[in-house]
C-alpha cells in the first residue's frame, strides 16, 4: 500500500499524510476498453485522504467537462465541512468547545450526525462516531503508532454516542464532554460522493460512476450495459486470484469495508483503522463486508457496524434491513481463490452471507461453487 500525494490545494496537506486504501471494489479492468470511446470521460483526484474516481458517458468530453467541475467542487465543499483534519470547520469547533457549548452546523453536517445517531442506536452501539477521541492510534505506513493502554483508558469515557446532542430547529450540535472528538469517516464519504452524482444527474450525465476507495455509486449504464463491478477477497485483495465475482449494477451503490485498507503488522498482529467503541483495539472477527443497496440511506454505516459487531450481531443487523445485500468474510474462514470464470472450490459458511436479489439491473457474473452471492432472476 503506497501513500497518495496530498493535494496541493489543501489547507490541511501539510498537517497529515493522505493514505491510499486498496478498495475490496474493482472496476478499472472493465472499464479501460470503454475509454477508448470519446464520449467516455474519467477523472480521479484525492478526496477525503483516498483516490477518487469519476467516469461518465456523454456526447463528449468538451460537454462533460463542466458537469464533472461542477461535481469535484461539491464534494470538495463537503467534504471540507467533514474533515476532522481541518482547523476551520464545524468538526473542529464541536471538539473545542465540547462541554462548553453548541456549535452551530451546516445542513449537511446536521444529516450526516442524525444519520450517525439513527445507525449507532440501530446497532447498539457498535457504530459510534465518538471513537475520534482515540486520537492515538497511528496508520501512517511511514508512522504507526499503538497508543497505551493507559492511553486508550483514560480516553474510553469520552467514547458514547449518546454524548453527541442535536437540535434540529437551531442547528446546533454539542458534545456533552470536554475532551470528546467524532469521527465522520465511517458516515460521511457516501453522502458526499452521492453528492456528486447528483450534481452529474443534474447536468444531464445518465450514465455515471463515482468510485471512492471501497464505496462504488453507479447511475445508468455504460455503453448500454450495466456498470460492472469486482468483489476482492480481503484475505489477498492483491492476488491475481483474488476477485470473488463480479456484480452488474445500475442505479445503486455497493459499499466495501475492509481491516486491510489503513493497517499495519506488528509482532504477528495486523492493526487497522476501524476501532470498537466498546475497548478503543480494531475490531476483530471480520476481515471484510461488502454491501449492495438501491440508495446509500440503506448501508450508510452500517459496513463499520458489521466489522465491529462481527459474525454475532450480523443476523440482527441483517435482518431489519431487506433492501441490503451483504458479503461478510470472516477471518477464519479459508482463503476462496476465486477469479472470473474459475470453477474451484470456494469454501463460504452460508451462514456469513445474505444472497442478492431483488434489485433490478442486478446480477452476478461470475461466482465460486457454493456461492456466495446468488444471481437474481
Amino acid at each position: 500500500m503506497s501513500p497518495l500525494p496530498p493535494e496541493p490545494s489543501s489547507p490541511d496537506a501539510g498537517r497529515r499524510r493522505l493514505l491510499g486504501a486498496l478498495p475490496l471494489l474493482a472496476t478499472a479492468a472493465w472499464l479501460r476498453p470503454a475509454l477508448a470511446d470519446p464520449r467516455v470521460v474519467q477523472q480521479s483526484r484525492v478526496l477525503m485522504g483516498t483516490r477518487v474516481e469519476i467516469t461518465v458517458e456523454g456526447r463528449n468530453a468538451a460537454s462533460s467537462g463542466a458537469a464533472l467541475a461542477a461535481a469535484w467542487a461539491e464534494m470538495a465543499r463537503q467534504a471540507d465541512l467533514m474533515s476532522r483534519y481541518r482547523a476551520d470547520n464545524a468538526v473542529r469547533a464541536l471538539q473545542l468547545a465540547a462541554g462548553l457549548q453548541p456549535v452551530v452546523v451546516a445542513p449537511e453536517l446536521m444529516q450526516v450526525l442524525k444519520t450517525a445517531r439513527q445507525v449507532s442506536e440501530y446497532s447498539n452501539g457498535a457504530f459510534d462516531i465518538t471513537v475520534g477521541a482515540f486520537s492515538g492510534w497511528g496508520f501512517d505506513p511511514a508512522q504507526t503508532v499503538i497508543p497505551s493502554a493507559d492511553e486508550i483508558r483514560r480516553q474510553l469515557s469520552l467514547v458514547n454516542y449518546r454524548d453527541v446532542l442535536i437540535d434540529e430547529s437551531g442547528s446546533r450540535a454539542y458534545l456533552r464532554r470536554r475532551g470528546m472528538r467524532i469521527d465522520l469517516g465511517g458516515i460521511a464519504k457516501l453522502p458526499i460522493l452521492e453528492a456528486g452524482l447528483r450534481v452529474l444527474q443534474s447536468r444531464g450525465l445518465a450514465g455515471a460512476m463515482i468510485n471512492g476507495g471501497g464505496d462504488v455509486l453507479v447511475s445508468g449504464q455504460l455503453q448500454g450495459r450495466d456498470w460492472r463491478i469486482g468483489l476482492l477477497d480481503p484475505r489477498a485483495p492483491r492476488a491475481p486470484q483474488g476477485l470473488l465475482g463480479l456484480i452488474a449494477l445500475s442505479d445503486g451503490v455497493v459499499a466495501a469495508s475492509g481491516d486491510y485498507e489503513r493497517c499495519f503488522v506488528r509482532d504477528g498482529r495486523r492493526y487497522h483503522h476501524i476501532l470498537d467503541p466498546r475497548s478503543g483495539q480494531p475490531s476483530s472477527g471480520v476481515r471484510g463486508v461488502a454491501l449492495v443497496a438501491r440508495r446509500v440511506a440503506d448501508l450508510n454505516g452500517l459496513g463499520t457496524a458489521l466489522m465491529v459487531g462481527g459474525l454475532a450481531a450480523r443476523t440482527r443487523l441483517l435482518a431489519g434491513r431487506p433492501q441490503v445485500d451483504a458479503l461478510i468474510v470472516a477471518s477464519n474462514a479459508a482463503p476462496p481463490g476465486c477469479r472470473p470464470g474459475w470453477r474451484g472450490g470456494c469454501r463460504f459458511d452460508a451462514a456469513q452471507t445474505k444472497t442478492l436479489t431483488g434489485l433490478r439491473c442486478r446480477k452476478l457474473i461470475c461466482a465460486a461453487p457454493a456461492t456466495f452471492i446468488k444471481p437474481s432472476t
